[in-house]
């Protein structure tokens, strides 16, 4: 079991920033390559963005492009996802995830964070 935890959320406007941090748990085959995913109410979760364990490769969904950057910071298994020109539609419960297969499979539940809530007001 890898334990992964999210922070950063929050209410914030349309047109405001927000960085989430994520930090995923050592074991044998780590450092991951991480993924961020999101669910919006009575939606089902999608990927946002995912980055290769060497931060060489990144993938964006196209809603997010040009506005989300996914990024990996010096301590190993920590990523980050820096969000700008947050719209409402944004709005969702964000979760980092270990990915198994690139650019979005994913483990179990095991290897999900709990998520963390990003509300962006009109």
């Amino acid at each position: 079991q890898v334990h992964v935890a999210e922070s950063g959320g929050g209410l914030v406007q349309a047109g405001d920033s927000l960085r989430l941090s994520c930090a995923a748990s050592e074991r044998t085959f780590s450092p991951y390559d991480m993924g961020w995913f999101r669910q919006a109410p009575g939606k089902e979760r999608q990927l946002v963005a995912s980055i290769t364990w060497n931060a060489r490769t990144t993938y964006y969904s196209d809603s997010v492009k040009g506005r989300f950057t996914i990024s990996r910071g010096n301590a190993r298994n920590t990523v980050y996802l820096q969000m700008n020109s947050l719209k409402p539609e944004d709005t969702a419960v964000y979760y980092c995830a270990v990915l198994s297969g690139w650019p979005s499979s994913t483990y179990g539940e095991d290897y999900w964070g709990k998520g963390t809530l990003v509300t962006v007001s009109a």
